[in-house]
């Protein structure tokens, strides 16, 4: 008969478990690290496709509304009657340029409305109000025509937290690039429109930490081509 031996039922020693679980935890600590940046980079991802899309809309809306901008010379023999002013009319700013304008660009969505296709316009930059200190580029419509067309109206927004909005103007007669334009000055360009406006938008991509301020910007540009530099003439009182 064999003698019974004892090192067959030998157990681990605590020095080989406490190794044992060091080598789980760096393990553990590995894979979370792995994990959690792959969710970083997911949601960083899915962050910028979303502010693109915000950005190529915001693009979109502008273009359709500039191709519709206008000037009416439809003014009565007596001043006393003038009821409603057409203008293109910029202002400089930071990080935002201002924009007013009226075009044909009002969609009735109820048939039996009694509005007309025309509208006044305004692009221009507003602090968001949640206080962030971030400047959401907004628009302004006013379905009714009066004498003062940058008033009136009510607010919606185009895109939110932007770095930059910039609007330059082509003038036809020069051919070079201005960087403003007001119809309603004798010392700007009364009676006619900019034959091309390039729109420049810069959205901010990434958190707006100090690490992050600078990451990820999104920049849209594009050149837009108006279709009415004259006044409409037709039917003058």
């Amino acid at each position: 008969m064999r003698p019974f031996s004892r090192a067959r039922f030998r157990g681990f020693t605590l020095i080989e478990v406490l190794i044992s679980i060091a080598i789980l935890t760096a393990i553990t600590a590995l894979l979370f690290g792995a994990f959690s940046a792959l969710k970083r980079s997911k949601d960083g991802l899915s962050r910028v496709q979303d502010r693109q899309r915000e950005g190529r809309m915001a693009m979109a809306r502008i273009t359709r509304e500039l191709q519709s901008a206008y000037l009416s010379a439809h003014i009565p023999l007596n001043q006393a009657l003038l009821v409603q002013k057409t203008i293109f009319k910029s202002e400089r700013g930071t990080p935002a340029d201002r924009l007013d304008f009226t075009a044909f660009a009002n969609r009735r969505l109820d048939r039996d409305s009694h509005a007309s296709d025309q509208c006044e316009l305004s692009y221009f930059g507003s602090p968001n109000p949640d206080g962030s200190g971030t400047t959401d580029l907004v628009r302004r419509v006013d379905t009714e025509l009066d004498l003062e067309p940058t008033k009136g109206g009510k607010v919606e927004v185009l895109a939110t937290d932007i770095d930059l909005f910039d609007l330059q103007y082509l003038d036809a007669t020069s051919g070079q690039w201005q960087e403003s334009w007001d119809t309603t000055q004798s010392t700007g360009q009364p009676d006619r429109l900019p034959l091309q406006v390039r729109v420049i938008l810069v959205l901010n991509g990434g958190a707006r930490s100090k690490a992050e301020s600078s990451r990820g910007r999104i920049r849209l540009v594009t050149k837009v081509g108006l279709n009415m530099l004259q006044p409409l003439t037709f039917a003058t009182l």
